[in-house]
This record gives C-alpha cells, sequence and structure tokens, in this order.
C-alpha cells in the first residue's frame, strides 16, 4: 500500500486541533507559573503597585490561556496546509510513502 495523495484539508484541520490542544495546554503551565510568580512577589513586599504584584501575573496568566491556543491553532492550520500541500507535490515525484500491513 503506497499514500500518493492526502488531503490538505483534513491535515491542516488535525494538526490545527493538535497544536490548539498544545497551546492550551502551555497556557494553562504559563498560567500557573504566573499566578505563582504573583504572588511570590506579592508576598516578598514589593514596593509596586498593587497591579504590578498579584494583578499582572494574573493578567497574564488568564491572556495565556486564551491567546496561546488561538495562536498554536491557527499556526497548526496553515502550517499543517503547507506541510501536506508539500507532500502531495513531493509524493507525485518521488512516489510516496510505503505502507506494508498484515491482516
Amino acid at each position: 500500500m503506497v499514500i500518493r495523495h492526502i488531503g490538505v484539508w483534513s491535515v491542516s484541520r488535525l494538526y490545527g486541533a493538535l497544536c490548539a490542544a498544545m497551546g492550551l495546554l502551555f497556557g494553562a503551565i504559563f498560567a500557573l507559573v504566573a499566578m505563582v510568580g504573583g504572588s511570590m512577589a506579592g508576598a516578598m513586599g514589593s514596593s509596586g503597585s498593587g497591579l504590578a504584584s498579584g494583578g499582572l501575573g494574573a493578567l497574564f496568566g488568564v491572556g495565556a490561556i486564551i491567546i496561546l491556543p488561538l495562536v498554536y491553532g491557527v499556526m497548526g492550520l496553515v502550517v499543517g496546509a503547507i506541510g501536506a500541500a508539500l507532500y502531495n507535490l513531493f509524493a507525485g515525484m518521488l512516489g510516496g510513502i510505503q505502507f506494508d500491513t498484515e491482516p
């Protein structure tokens, strides 16, 4: 069995969803780190305003949970489409990927 052509839109959607899920994971980790960092800054008694010590960390954390999945998803959609189109181009020239399966 040889894969000679793949659907660009199907690969692009799948890769975009996978990247969005990774963006959600990274955003949650970033939010946790920002929350802990903001709490530590507030606990150390920084002379800055309340927004700089705790609120800014929370703002970055919530922003990361919203923005990173969107950015990663859009980037995954674009990169998936480009990768699938390039695969189709090179598979046409070189013959595709061969799979050996057993029933």
